[in-house]
């Protein structure tokens, strides 16, 4: 299963979510509850006859408006703790809440809606559907949640304009630039208002003035929305972007320190 399909997965229809879950960024957690905290996660893989501790023990909190960027070496834990925070894949100990609901303990059905209407995703290789329009593919999760194609191509029309596509709505994927394909991702992960957006190297395939164009997007969303990032790179360029930065080493938080100049403009 792709990343895409994993992340909108939904086994049955019309899931009910857990009691008061949250709804986007605008609802109200209160002033003392994290939108995201991970305690005394660990996820261990097996390489042939070696066990590889991809994360150790680790504890992690989010607040609204944060965006806290990821960085450390290959292999060092820095997708899967985003593929854990974000409900793709389970952790072998430990709990993980968004808004204060442990999402490891819901139903697969539940928590595949949960995370649909709750974290948004941008990936490296934008998995957009080539055959649809990047307002189809914006509007994807809303139509799978069941709402009217209408009343969700215009969320996503109004999303396109957002990031700069209103003019590219009718496109598909193989008409648009790799920047291009990145912003409609990005308006997919927006469509459903979440409180949570979690990018796991989203500059990965771009060029320097693209790159600096998603960034600037995603940093507008903790600015502007309040909304949470969480944010996976390599580049130290992309990096300074956020306000937060955790150092992941062996599956371990070593440093976790301010970021770059950037941060305090």
């Amino acid at each position: 299963m792709s990343e895409l399909a994993a992340a909108c997965a939904d086994p049955q229809d019309h899931v009910e979510e857990p009691e008061g879950a949250p709804r986007g960024v605008g609802h109200s957690n209160g002033p003392m509850t994290p939108v995201l905290q991970l305690k005394g996660v660990g996820k261990t893989y097996r390489r042939g006859d070696e066990r590889v501790h991809v994360l150790v023990d680790f504890d992690f909190t989010l607040d609204a408006g944060e965006f806290v960027v990821v960085t450390g070496p290959s292999g060092a834990g820095k997708s899967t703790l985003l593929h854990i925070a974000g409900g793709l894949d389970a952790p072998d100990s430990g709990t993980v809440a968004v808004a204060g609901h442990d999402v490891w303990s819901m139903s697969t059905g539940a928590r595949a809606a949960f995370r649909r209407r709750n974290l948004g995703f941008v990936f490296q290789f934008f998995n957009l559907v080539p055959m649809l329009t990047a307002v189809e593919n914006v509007s994807l999760p809303l139509v799978l949640d069941g709402m009217p194609a209408r009343s969700a191509d215009a969320r996503a029309e109004e999303l396109l304009e957002r990031v700069g596509l209103g003019d590219r709505a009718r496109h598909r994927p193989g008409e648009l630039s790799g920047g291009q394909m990145q912003r409609v991702a990005v308006a997919r992960a927006l469509v459903a208002r979440p409180s949570i957006i979690l990018a796991d190297e989203p500059t990965g395939n771009l060029d320097t003035h693209s790159s600096t164009e998603v960034l600037d997007l995603l940093r507008s969303l903790s600015d502007e929305d309040g909304a949470a990032v969480v944010m996976v790179t390599h580049d130290q360029a992309a990096a300074r972007y956020g306000t937060r930065e955790v150092h992941l080493v062996d599956g371990r938080a070593n440093e976790v320190e301010a970021a770059g100049p950037i941060a305090e403009r």
